[in-house]
């Protein structure tokens, strides 16, 4: 059995130790596995994470950093559910994408934005655990990809219209079954289980083995790891205990509507029944009343006039009669 090392939290690891550049390697790993691409962390740029006040949002970690190609990366860790989550992902690459530019430059040195999700939660319905979410024009009669022209390419560095827009990963961890398949599955496994494995070889993994390795923590840093964990899982669990509470009060509408409801239908259809039994009630007087008159030899019109009927009625009534 392969053995393994128990890590601190990768959230905790973003919003307490990455400050030192000797520390970017390990982000830089997994980006670089996450995109198939080497990537270099320069500069950690300011975000909601860089706050340490007792006021901080322990669900929710954020950072943006920015890479050798000049691009700006928003790495985020969710740990709570949160309905509106995609909504705010655009907001973000949306301010990032005004606030990197200033007024006098061109559109074409907007600066290109990455967004990468590992969250805790069911983010959606789907099977995957890792998506890819780009942006491309697809022609409407023809159904072809719109390109970039050559000179566009030249003059922007580009290959690719979707490079142009933001792009989105989302990582839901809780899906992760623990198979490894892939170095990007090893980051996965460590964000779901928080734990190393020996043989694992991911970038940056290897440092960050020896960067968040529990065990080798100060007494002083692990209370604060652990007061902050029993945080995420208080919030975690309350955010449980109002949803089940909410569904537990949807149900209980849903029933009592539904209670009303049939009651209400109960009571509309005795009273249309009731209305129906007694309009057959007098139809079935009516027919017996012309049946018997016209026994006796009276005419259409004189039985029409005594019921206070149409002669048309009663042909009727007289025909069914005989044709039955």
């Amino acid at each position: 059995m392969a053995r393994k090392r128990e890590l601190i939290r990768f959230d905790w690891f973003m919003k307490f130790m990455l400050r030192d550049k000797a520390d970017f390697e390990i982000l830089s790993g997994f980006l670089s596995e996450l995109f198939k691409e080497d990537v270099q962390v320069l500069s950690l740029l300011e975000s909601e994470s860089n706050q340490t006040d007792k006021d901080d949002k322990f669900n929710r970690v954020d950072l943006m950093v920015k890479t050798s190609k000049e691009e700006l990366i928003i790495v985020e860790i969710q740990n709570e559910f949160e309905v509106d989550f995609l909504q705010r992902l655009l907001y973000g690459t949306s301010k990032a994408t005004t606030e990197y530019i200033k007024k006098n430059e061109a559109y074409g040195n907007i600066k290109r934005i990455i967004s990468v999700s590992i969250v805790y939660f069911a983010l959606g319905q789907g099977l995957d655990y890792v998506y890819e979410g780009t942006t491309n024009f697809i022609g409407r009669h023809l159904h072809d990809v719109l390109q970039l022209s050559e000179k566009q390419k030249k003059e922007f560095s580009l290959e690719n219209v979707s490079e142009v827009f933001p792009t989105y990963y989302l990582i839901r961890a809780e899906f992760f079954n623990g198979v490894i398949n892939d170095s990007l599955d090893q980051w996965i496994y460590f964000f779901k289980y928080g734990e190393y494995q020996e043989g694992f070889n991911a970038k940056g993994l290897i440092k960050a083995m020896e960067v968040l390795d529990y065990h080798k923590m100060s007494r002083e840093d692990k209370e604060r790891y652990e007061d902050y964990y029993e945080n995420i899982r208080e919030d975690n669990s309350w955010a449980w205990s109002r949803r089940v509470e909410m569904e537990e009060a949807t149900e209980k509408a849903m029933e009592e509507g539904l209670r009303k409801g049939m009651e209400k239908g109960m009571e509309k259809g005795m009273e249309k029944g009731m209305e129906k039994g007694m309009e057959k009630g007098m139809e079935a007087k009516e027919i017996q009343a012309v049946l018997g008159f016209a026994q006796l030899g009276l005419s259409v019109e004189q039985i029409a006039q005594g019921l206070k009927i149409s002669s048309e009625r009663v042909t009727e009534i007289i025909e069914n009669q005989k044709q039955s």
